[in-house]
């Protein structure tokens, strides 16, 4: 799964290749550790050249309680065709998250360790995701998303049996053309990012509490 991620590094996104305006990425802040019910920074198929903020936690449009939403922070690529939940939304509704890196939680003689796992580049990436209208008792429209997850590479692998599915290039303007509605070509678009181009390594606990948000949960340990 991918319960936890960051976007330390803003100002390294190259707004030419994801065709926005550098002003829109001005205006996002550093983040060291994004959980489930927090904004995200997301590009959305219906306009694609915007960055819009985002609820994370996938809260479909026919729901009645907005709870669902911390039961559907991920999507299994495998089954996007065949869950309802999940259908219509990867013919009509999907985006692109912004982020530079992602935590995962190896199982280890003391306990559940945490990893930063990122491009070896450092470089800013966008993971693939699905996203819903959500309207509350109160009238007030609601977006929210969830990450696609994918089998893990040969590097995951050693820390956890899934891992997010990471987009560049083409594959990226391919996801958020509108006019792309055919199952089988997107999801052929959803595996594993090569494991040569990245790096993981363990960090502090401290990332354990989504209430530590700074450059601190980034530090490598021994």
């Amino acid at each position: 799964m991918c319960g936890r991620f960051i976007l330390s590094k803003p100002k390294k996104i190259k707004a030419k290749d994801l065709r926005i305006k550098q002003e829109e990425v001005d205006l996002l802040k550093p983040r060291y550790n994004v959980a489930p019910s927090q904004k995200v920074a997301a590009l959305l198929n219906e306009d694609p050249r915007h960055v819009e903020a985002i609820k994370w936690g996938l809260i479909p449009s026919w729901s009645k309680d907005e709870a669902i939403g911390q039961r559907m922070i991920n999507a299994r690529a495998e089954t996007l065709a065949e869950k309802p939940s999940f259908k219509g939304l990867l013919h009509k509704h999907r985006c692109l998250i912004l982020a530079d890196g992602f935590y995962e939680w190896a199982e280890s003689a003391r306990g559940k360790q945490p990893y930063l796992i990122r491009l070896k580049s450092t470089e800013p990436f966008t993971f693939a995701g699905l996203w819903s209208h959500w309207t509350n008792p109160k009238g007030e429209e609601i977006k929210t998303c969830t990450i696609i997850t994918c089998a893990p590479n040969a590097l995951m692998e050693k820390i956890h049996n899934r891992m997010p599915v990471i987009l560049d290039g083409e594959a990226r303007d391919v996801w958020l053309d509108p006019e792309n509605k055919e199952g089988t070509a997107l999801t052929s678009l959803l595996k594993p990012y090569p494991d040569n181009e990245m790096e993981a390594y363990p960090v502090s606990k401290i990332v354990n509490s989504p209430q530590n948000d700074d450059e601190a949960c980034l530090k490598p340990i021994s």
